[in-house]
């Protein structure tokens, strides 16, 4: 009984609480049910309140947030970029239907079958943009894109496209779609302050948007997503090309054109007007900074967000490179036909573009002035080699190492002659003026820029090493090894004229790398900063390899012989480095060139490609160049100068320390003519060879040159390079010497019983004197051989001497400067073969350069 009246119990108990739970979420259905109606009554009610935007006044919309970009001063407006917004309204009626049925293929190809807004779409660019780390998926249909233009807002919330999707509803039900496309056309941004098909059509091409081909009316829906990047005067004409194709195949798709119709369009060459002249400084600089921030911030944020664009161009620097640059290209058309012209001005010390020149003129068509040549890639010829070099010097090469600048046969498929094998593969390549100078150190190599001594280099440097000490410096459009010969220090590959700049300018900084910077600050219409330069720099080149770079280039005796002693390059009484190159077909000539403080790039040619007069760069780049240069370096202190690099160590292999006669040598007691010995002063020390002349290769090995490892004879290059060599060798009359042919003896006359024996007659030691107090060394001495010299000093610094007996000399202590007193003497004696005596002794001497208190003037 007891265990069914419990069981009775359990199930009431079982039965209450299931009826408390059903009830519980009764009650919590029912109160979210009516929040959730109450929220979306207010949501409706919201948007029913919402208006449709005012699609007039376009021009004051645009206005009122618009972008300005400064100079460095943050004074000199360069561009307000909707000043003086052109824009043409026209029917849709007056628009081409090839307009129209381009923008919808790549803007919204279901522009007449949604209501407004695409769902789909718009899930998509949701996950797209959650998942991915950029906000680049678009989901917008026409209609939506017109309500944003006319909402100008600046939030990119929720509610914000809420709104924006629910007034696109609307628009559809109060508007047409004709009219609601022609708003699109006539709205959107075509480019710079240009709104509008109808204007776009008239400034690019002359003529109506009713009358465009299908070629052009893809070329004006390509625009409006990236006007600035894609623009026809600007330097992505590749994108705008590919861009104008997909518009045109999904046109096909769409069944709006025919396939023959896509492939003729495709074909056909569009010719865009000159741009017009508008209200905007350094116009090239101001499209670069331009792209960047629209694809930073979005062209949106830049067009209607009023930021504040402080750049890195200084106005002055800019104004007077353009004049030289068209003055120099004008002059360069008539004499070489060179139309074209650039320049890049940069800090090397933060990386700032103080000026860039992208054209002769940036509003001539003609020759294509709004393209932007700075920013091309082209082969930079020989204003390449300064990196191999470095490569080299990193790897342990010596700016006194020496190659043979003789013909050479560098391809390994053909046979050891120079004439011989597959003329069709066989690579003998010979230097700009077709002389061949033989033994030659790589800093006369590099400084008089010779051809076959650089291909050597970059042999022994590796090409692999090249190209990632390019990459270091700032070049990153250069591929992997594969794709480049020993052509790659001849300019092999491509560059643009910002990215070979900026890596000059990791010379010029003493290898520390400052990427190119454009842009100092960035504040929004509220005047809060959102972004800010930040110039921090990277050691890419050990600093040793860049001062070694910048003495050879600004060494104006070593590049004499081919450019002469008062080239454009030379600068009275200024340390200016400098590097020219020309590509081996005369289709561009280069000069780079720095001091510590500023580094100029510049480049002449045609920017089609055709050739100039076959002239080198020192004629036709080097004039234009060397004004700019002269009038940058007004500017700057006289001081500046390049730190010497450390000295050549004296230990390396003769070859690594400019001794190409042989791989042995030998010390010489100039005086005695014999074998020195360690007794033998260094002074008559001179190191002789053991005649074996051979090329590089045969004495070193190219991967280790400064370390034991022994030569590789079997090298791939070794029998191109040693042949030639040899020849060269024996038309000069070297003959090799057997090691056991020195028979000369050791020297005799530098022994230690032979040092001169002296006694010092004064000062005694601890004598003191005061600042005006002459100090006078009197020795006695004996010698096997007479005596020659006496000098006297201090610790590394020379007071006084005398080569005539008798052996006194007296100096005064107030006439040393840049010592506060001297605590000792050191009294060196000479014989006339340089045998020497050293002695010290203790003195106190004032010379009067202590502060007064300190000053005391003891008696001697």
């Amino acid at each position: 009984m007891v265990y069914f009246r419990l069981r009775h119990q359990a199930r009431r108990v079982g039965f209450f609480r299931q009826f408390i739970n059903k009830t519980f979420v009764r009650k919590l259905l029912i109160i979210g049910t009516s929040v959730c109606l109450i929220y979306l009554g207010g949501v409706i009610l919201w948007a029913a309140r919402l208006e449709i935007p005012d699609f007039s006044n376009f021009e004051e919309r645009k206005v009122v947030q618009s972008t300005k970009i400064y100079d460095r001063t943050g004074t000199i407006l360069l561009n307000n970029v909707n000043e003086d917004v052109r824009r043409s309204s026209i029917p849709i009626t007056e628009i081409s239907s090839y307009i129209q049925h381009a923008t919808m293929a790549i803007e919204d190809r279901e522009f007449y079958a949604h209501h407004g807004v695409r769902p789909t779409s718009i899930v998509r660019a949701f996950l797209s943009n959650t998942f991915s780390n950029t906000r680049t998926q678009g989901g917008s249909t026409i209609t939506q894109q017109v309500v944003k233009n006319a909402l100008l807002t600046k939030d990119k919330t929720i509610t914000r496209k809420i709104k924006e999707v629910i007034l696109s509803l609307k628009l559809e039900r109060i508007l047409p779609k004709d009219e609601i496309l022609g708003l699109y056309l006539n709205e959107s941004p075509y480019g710079g302050n240009m709104y509008g098909v109808e204007e776009a059509s008239r400034v690019f091409f002359g003529k109506s948007a009713k009358d465009v081909t299908i070629a052009e009316a893809a070329y004006l829906a390509s625009l409006p997503q990236a006007p600035t990047r894609y623009s026809p005067y600007g330097e992505h004409l590749d994108e705008l090309e590919a861009r104008k194709n997909l518009v045109l195949d999904k046109m096909r798709e769409q069944g709006w054109i025919t396939t023959e119709e896509a492939v003729k369009a495709k074909a056909e060459q569009v010719h865009f007007l000159e741009p017009q002249k508008q209200g905007i400084k350094a116009p090239h600089f101001i499209f670069y900074v331009r792209s960047y921030l629209e694809d930073k911030y979005g062209k949106d944020v830049v067009e209607t967000e009023g930021l504040k664009v402080i750049t890195t161009l200084d106005w002055d620097l800019q104004q007077k490179a353009e004049e030289i640059v068209a003055q120099y290209a004008a002059e360069n058309e008539k004499n070489f036909n060179a139309h074209n012209a650039g320049v890049i001005i940069l800090d090397p010390k933060t990386g700032n573009i103080l000026a860039m020149v992208g054209s002769r003129d940036y509003f001539e068509t003609a020759n294509n002035g709004n393209f932007n040549i700075t920013l091309a890639h082209r082969q930079p010829g020989s204003s390449f080699k300064p990196i191999v070099y470095a490569t080299a010097f990193n790897k342990g090469y010596t700016p006194n190492t020496v190659v043979f600048d003789v013909p050479t046969q560098f391809d390994t498929s053909c046979t050891t002659g120079i004439h011989s094998g597959n003329t069709d593969t066989c690579y003998t390549p010979v230097n700009y003026d077709g002389v061949y100078r033989g033994p030659i150190a790589l800093r006369d190599a590099l400084a008089q820029s010779i051809n076959i001594p650089a291909i050597k280099v970059l042999y022994l440097a590796g090409i692999k090493n090249a190209l990632q000490t390019a990459r270091d410096l700032g070049i990153a459009t250069l591929g992997d090894a594969n794709q480049y010969g020993l052509t790659l220090v001849l300019g092999g590959g491509e560059v643009s004229l910002l990215d070979l700049t900026s890596a000059y300018g990791v010379f010029a900084n003493d290898g520390v790398r400052m990427s190119p910077q454009k842009i100092i600050s960035i504040a929004d219409h509220s005047s809060t900063t959102i972004e800010q330069l930040e110039s921090t720099g990277q050691q890419v080149l050990p600093q040793n390899t860049a001062r070694l770079i910048s003495d050879i280039l600004s060494d104006n005796k070593a590049r004499a012989p081919s450019y002469g002693t008062r080239s454009p390059l030379y600068f009275e009484g200024r340390s200016v480095a400098t590097k020219t190159g020309t590509t081996n077909d005369y289709k561009d000539a280069w000069i780079i060139g720095y001091t510590p403080d500023i580094v100029i790039g510049a480049w002449v040619g045609n920017n089609d490609n055709t050739p100039m007069e076959k002239k080198v760069a020192g004629m036709v780049v080097a004039p234009m160049w060397n004004a700019i240069m002269a009038e940058v370096l007004k500017t700057l202190p006289a001081s500046s100068h390049f730190i010497p690099p450390d000295p050549t160590p004296t230990d390396l292999r003769p070859i690594l320390r400019g001794i190409w006669q042989g791989g042995k040598t030998y010390l010489v007691d100039k005086i005695s003519g014999k074998l020195a010995t360690p007794y033998t002063p260094p002074e008559v020390t001179e190191e002789r060879v053991i005649t074996g002349v051979h090329s590089i290769l045969n004495w070193i090995n190219k991967n280790d040159p400064r370390g034991n490892t022994p030569p590789d004879l079997n090298d791939s290059q070794y029998k191109l390079w040693e042949e030639p060599v040899r020849t060269w060798a024996m038309t000069h009359g070297y003959v090799d010497q057997a090691e056991n042919s020195i028979t000369l003896g050791s020297d005799d006359v530098h022994l230690p019983e032979y040092i001169p024996q002296v006694t010092v007659l004064s000062p005694t030691p601890n004598s003191a004197f005061g600042p005006d107090s002459p100090v006078t060394v009197s020795i006695s001495a004996t010698s096997r051989f007479p005596i020659a010299e006496m000098s006297v000093g201090t610790e590394g610094l020379a007071l006084t001497n005398t080569k005539m007996a008798p052996w006194t000399a007296t100096f005064i202590p107030r006439t040393i400067t840049d010592r506060d007193r001297i605590d000792s003497l050191t009294i060196d004696v000479y014989d006339s073969v340089r045998n020497k005596r050293e002695i010290t002794i203790p003195v106190s001497i004032m010379t009067g350069n202590a502060p007064a208190e300190n000053v005391t003037d003891p008696q001697p």
